[in-house]
């Protein structure tokens, strides 16, 4: 699976921003995305996950309320919708796929996911 995400910027605090990851390669709809961010200085860090069924997803809790993961198994993307944005969203978003075998789990390590895209700036300004 070859991933590619888009979608970031530069954008004021309280803003808004859209960040899709395309995917090629193998069935989509067969894997597990999730969306993880490494601001600098620091590790990578779980945000958004999206099983199988796009109804079962999770968030971490600084994201959870303001960010929407969602997924077009057709168009063979994942969406990460983030609004009222902080500051402290400031990072290197990147996009992850896992092939699972199950419909509703998810992952939520990074060490765990096998395909990674190259990630997309998010900057916000206070």
């Amino acid at each position: 699976v070859q991933l590619q995400a888009s979608g970031g910027g530069l954008v004021q605090a309280g803003g808004s921003l859209l960040l899709s990851c395309a995917a090629s390669g193998r069935t989509f709809s067969n894997y597990v995305m999730g969306w993880f961010r490494q601001a600098p200085g620091k590790e990578r860090e779980f945000v958004a996950a999206i099983a199988r069924s796009s109804s079962t997803t999770d968030y971490a809790d600084s994201v959870k309320g303001r960010f929407t993961i969602s997924r077009d198994n057709a168009k063979k993307t994942v969406y990460l919708q983030m609004n009222s944005l902080k500051p402290e969203d400031t990072a290197v978003y990147y996009c992850a796929a896992i092939f699972h075998s199950t419909y509703y789990s998810l992952t939520y390590s990074p060490s765990e996911y096998d395909y990674w895209g190259q990630g997309t700036e998010v900057t916000v300004s206070s």
